[in-house]
């Protein structure tokens, strides 16, 4: 691949060159190859805060509350009750006092299914009564006359986490009669409301005290212990070529409000994690701490920071050099003062040296026309530059290190020194990444979609990158890319 400002430097380098062979009659080339780094590549870990929304089917306080509720409430049995009081009427010219009108009242109350919704900040707890009351014995005239009726309690309930993540709330119970009960008899309206009001007051003091307590039934702090422990783990970004993981870390488990909808109760969560990316085998996934205390939540969550690591092999260079070069030595080089000379490369060696360069050894033959050749390796050294943001390479400080295996060192210093021998080499060794980054990033970017290790899943959508400044370790050729993103985690309880 060929970029302009990987030529400005080639003629750079093959400028730095010329000085070199100018002052080789003074100073002697090193007869060795450039040490070899054994660094690897570090990169550096992240601090994110990701989002860890929380789920709690609402159902299974529902269930608790069947449970913890009778389905029958209370009986009433209460004999020789007033049903129609005493009342003056005027019947032609004078005014009679009619009889109280005594009966038995007998009743009973059952529930209906409770049932449980949110909106909001509020839980609404709501369960249907039906009651059955009988005014028997009325004034010894009728046996029995029955009614029907309806109500409704409705429970609101505010929840809070308190510092041990332990759910409370406070309830609010109030209630009111679809129907209410009563009879009617010779024209009089026989109300049966007060009566069961009675009972309803014991039935929604019960409910008062039951409620918060089985709340503990959500198994919220639970979930939560679930969710963190989960967390510590490390994630695959890419499988191979290379493989690449991610291990999170969490640090701190903040708390932001929860929302009812429907029948699910979400508990916003934020956690802060450090983020780390490995390239290679899978690393150990971290110690688990326990849940720390519960903190306010003040900060957005949903922010993921890791890294990118787009790595040119230096294994995978070689193959790039020796072609280019091999391609070009079909015809003659010009070297000034010599005139032109034949050069057959055989192999091209790659690998990093230390101090931010990669050494480069070329080993070839190189003859003028109709004279013996010559033959060693030359090994050239050179730190890869990048501007920022770009994916496009290139390699300054260009230099000779030193020439083994030589029978002629003048003749092969002359011919590295040529322009083009040096344009050659800087243009091979310039790397464009943008396919590795595009293909790595697309990888990275379906996998952290959806990605599930056990029960933990991460979705994660990568918004912005960055690139940054090339480095050259042992293990090849690093450009630092940081990605940005939005992120959530949630524990799969199936």
């Amino acid at each position: 691949m060929t970029s302009t400002l990987g030529t400005r430097l080639a003629l750079l380098a093959g400028a730095q060159t010329t000085l070199i062979v100018a002052l080789a009659g003074c100073h002697k080339v090193p007869t060795s190859a450039p040490p070899r780094a054994t660094s690897a590549i570090s990169i550096p870990s992240q601090l994110s805060t990701v989002s860890v929304p929380v789920s709690v089917d609402l159902k299974e306080l529902a269930q608790a509350l069947e449970r913890a509720v009778p389905r029958q409430l209370w009986q009433i049995d209460k004999p020789d009750q007033v049903c129609v009081p005493s009342k003056k009427i005027k019947v032609l010219f004078a005014k009679i006092k009619t009889p109280k009108v005594k009966c038995r009242i007998v009743g009973v109350v059952t529930r209906g299914p409770v049932s449980i919704s949110g909106k909001g900040q509020d839980l609404i707890v709501v369960m249907p009564l039906h009651a059955t009351v009988d005014a028997r014995d009325i004034g010894g005239i009728l046996k029995r006359e029955t009614a029907y009726a309806e109500a409704e309690v409705r429970a609101r309930v505010r929840l809070d986490l308190a510092a041990d993540w332990s759910l409370h709330g406070k309830v609010a119970i109030d209630y009111d009669w679809t129907n209410p009960p009563h009879v009617d008899f010779l024209g009089q309206r026989i109300d049966l409301t007060s009566k069961a009001d009675g009972k309803l007051q014991g039935v929604i003091a019960r409910l008062e005290q039951t409620l918060p307590h089985e709340l503990d039934k959500l198994h919220v702090r639970d979930r939560i212990v679930d969710a963190w422990r989960s967390a510590f783990t490390s994630l695959e970004l890419n499988r191979a070529n290379p493989p690449v993981w991610m291990r999170i870390t969490p640090r701190e488990l903040d708390y932001g409000g929860y929302t009812a909808d429907g029948r699910a109760l979400a508990l916003k969560l934020g956690m802060t994690a450090v983020t780390e990316t490995f390239v290679g085998p899978r690393p150990a996934d971290p110690r688990a701490t326990p849940l720390p205390a519960m903190k306010s939540l003040k900060q957005r969550t949903g922010r993921i920071v890791f890294a990118i690591p787009v790595i040119a092999d230096y294994r995978q260079l070689e193959p790039v050099l020796l072609e280019a070069l091999t391609k070009r030595s079909r015809r003659p080089f010009e070297i000034p003062g010599i005139g032109p000379v034949n050069a057959q490369f055989s192999k091209v060696t790659a690998y990093g040296t230390g101090d931010g360069k990669i050494a480069v050894g070329l080993a070839f033959k190189a003859a003028k026309p109709g004279r013996s050749p010559s033959s060693g390796t030359v090994w050239l050294t050179g730190r890869p530059v990048n501007s920022p943001n770009s994916r496009r390479v290139a390699f300054s400080d260009l230099n000779i290190a030193g020439v083994t295996d030589s029978t002629d060192t003048t003749l092969l210093l002359k011919l590295a020194n040529v322009p083009v021998f040096s344009t050659i080499v800087a243009d091979s060794l310039t790397q464009n990444f943008t396919k590795e980054y595009d293909d790595l990033l697309g990888k990275i970017t379906r996998a952290i979609a959806e990605k599930r290790t056990g029960r933990l899943v991460i979705r994660a959508h990568i918004i912005d990158v960055q690139t940054g400044q090339l480095k050259a370790a042992g293990q090849g050729i690093y450009l630092p890319v940081v990605g940005k993103g939005t992120a959530s985690i949630t524990v799969d309880r199936q």
